[in-house]
């Protein structure tokens, strides 16, 4: 398998990742409905089952009383969306669009310090920031070896 192809490849992950995030920013009540069905049925610790409860209960209401303010997750899942749009350029030709890649990193490692300051600042467990850092962990591996192969096999043309 040639480098772009592997490149090509990551990129459908990365890419995949970024959709279903996007795609599932949707249907936010009935996703923490699902996840509280699971962790009553499971032996999870109280503090789990007692927040994911009351996650439940405050998108619930909020979707029946203020359902304008679900507005603001349909932009983060467009965000997502668009997002993924950007990584095409990279698709078409990694070598003159590597700088998109560079700024998926630095957007994934941007995730670390606003997951601590804005968790902390809106009262969400640890447990629940370091989900959201994991997103940013999880993200950049694939990037980090695209960047690693396209450094590796750059071809002259490319070069600035």
């Amino acid at each position: 398998m040639n480098t772009v192809t592997r490149i090509r490849l990551w990129l459908l992950v990365f890419v995949a990742g970024l959709v279903i995030s996007g795609v599932t920013a949707f249907p936010l009540v009935a996703e923490v409905r699902l996840l509280a069905g699971i962790v009553h049925a499971l032996p999870a610790p109280p503090s789990l089952t007692v927040w994911v409860d009351r996650v439940h209960d405050g998108l619930a209401v909020t979707g029946r009383d203020y359902p304008f303010v679900a507005y603001g997750t349909d932009w983060l899942a467009f965000a997502h969306l668009v997002i993924a749009v950007a990584f095409y350029g990279p698709f078409r030709d990694p070598y003159r669009n590597v700088w998109v890649i560079e700024w998926g990193m630095i957007c994934c490692v941007g995730i670390i310090p606003l997951a601590l300051i804005a968790g902390a600042v809106r009262g969400l467990p640890l447990g629940w920031q370091l989900i959201d850092i994991s997103f940013g962990v999880v993200g950049i591996v694939p990037l980090l070896v695209i960047r690693r192969l396209i450094g590796r096999d750059r071809p002259a043309s490319a070069r600035w």
